[in-house]
């Protein structure tokens, strides 16, 4: 059987506001903060974890904190971050809760095989709500101010801006194992957008690809997207991808422990950063499901610097 990744495992983002970012996140989108640390590779700044309510891998939207200026959009980059719930009616349900936060939102119509409903957070953070009538069970959180049926269940589909398919594709389809499926004019002159899914298919594991080149180079910052990260199952099928990336030439980072899990970084041709993530052992390593999200929460690694991380980081 080919080595197939199991769908999306994260999406992490860029704040310049954390106090807001976790207002917006957890109060607006009903979201549960499942992991309050700091980017392992900048103790200044927070990394901050939003999931579902028994942090399920596919459903976290992560942040990294930092006092970056807006975000330039354009090509080279994760364009929009899709965020499925189960149905039309759940999608009218939004619209009208979108309204009432005075968060304006789009038509509620079909988007790339999809019906959907797009909006954006204050920093100009661009998101797709999706009906997938198909997912599985969802894990809702008895403390969000979102009613349960109507809750985000996880994330999915994501879309990449690329100024050429022919450099994006073949790493797709040639070494991550992704299947284009289908494609459709895209809304800006010029464009067009294919998509690509991966192990069981379905809005949980697809990639929409949006290629025009006429749009100009993006600049990452507040508001914009730092990397997309795609889901394996175990430290056994992560080594696969390690020796799989290797041996077809691409630049990666090496195995690299995150703690919650491990992680494998490298770059497509056209500048997105991927990740490829393992499930486990997940977030409740080091904190208790019922409290995830309530402290300052440091891998064993930085736990002996914690009184200066601390001090560091402003209280949220």
């Amino acid at each position: 059987m080919a080595l197939e990744l199991a769908g999306i495992h994260h999406l992490t983002a860029i704040t310049a506001q954390a106090k807001r970012n976790v207002d917006f996140y957890t109060r607006v989108l009903g979201l549960r903060l499942i992991k309050k640390t700091v980017n392992q590779d900048d103790v200044s700044a927070y990394h901050l974890f939003y999931g579902d309510a028994v942090a399920s891998p596919g459903a976290d939207l992560t942040f990294f904190d930092w006092p970056a200026a807006p975000a330039r959009r354009g090509n080279h980059e994760v364009s929009r971050t899709g965020l499925r719930v189960r149905s039309e009616a759940d999608l009218s349900w939004w619209k009208e809760h979108l309204a009432e936060q005075d968060i304006a939102s789009g038509n509620i119509k079909e988007r790339a095989g999809h019906l959907s409903l797009e909006f954006e957070d204050f920093e100009g953070q661009r998101f797709r709500l999706v009906a997938d009538p198909k997912a599985g069970e969802s894990h809702p959180w008895d403390r969000s101010p979102i009613p349960a049926e109507h809750q985000i269940l996880g994330l999915g589909p994501i879309t990449l801006a690329v100024p050429d398919l022919r450099r994006t594709a073949p790493i797709l389809t040639g070494i991550m194992n992704m299947r284009e499926v289908r494609s459709y004019p895209a809304r800006e002159k010029n464009g067009e957008i294919h998509v690509f899914e991966m192990g069981p298919g379905g809005a949980a594991a697809e990639l929409q690809v949006e290629v025009n080149p006429d749009l100009p180079q993006a600049r990452q910052g507040a508001g914009g997207v730092h990397h997309v990260a795609f889901r394996t199952p175990d430290k056994d099928e992560f080594d696969e991808w390690v020796r799989r990336t290797a041996n077809h030439g691409v630049r990666t980072s090496g195995e690299v422990e995150r703690f919650y899990f491990k992680s494998l970084y490298f770059r497509e041709p056209n500048g997105v950063l991927f990740e490829i993530a393992t499930d486990g052992p997940g977030f409740t390593a080091d904190e208790p499901l019922e409290t995830l999200g309530e402290r300052l929460a440091l891998p064993p690694f930085l736990e002996g610097r914690r009184t200066e991380i601390e001090a560091g980081l402003e209280p949220l």
